[in-house]
């Protein structure tokens, strides 16, 4: 099932804020630069929902598809992406949320051929 997402609270976004390189200065030509919050807004929305990239809804909080696409990019490349996810997961062990002693393996994902 979907979930709703309507973008990140002011608090949200504060724990990420000083992960992403600094923004780049206003051009004289072309397009402006996204704001990173958008960007980040976008591509939530995306994992949360499930929907397709061509329907990333429009509005002052969002990016475009094709800048949050760009931006997915160049984060995973970087590794701010990584940088996200073990401030996340640092977040939610120091909170208590995460038990590491229990886990499961789906093995019908796995290369390997089953015994007959």
């Amino acid at each position: 099932m979907a979930g709703r997402f309507i973008g990140l609270s002011d608090l949200e976004w504060q724990l990420f804020a000083n992960i992403f390189p600094p923004e780049a200065a206003p051009r004289r030509r072309g397009m402006p630069h996204v704001p990173f919050r958008a960007v980040v807004n976008t591509l939530l929305y995306v994992l949360i929902t499930g929907c397709r990239w061509c329907d990333v809804p429009d509005g002052p909080q969002w990016a475009s598809k094709s800048a949050a696409l760009r931006w997915l990019q160049r984060w995973q490349a970087d590794g701010t992406l990584a940088r996200m996810q073990a401030r996340i997961l640092g977040l939610a062990e120091e909170w208590g949320m995460i038990h590491w002693q229990y886990g499961a393996v789906d093995g019908s994902f796995s290369p390997w051929q089953r015994r007959r």
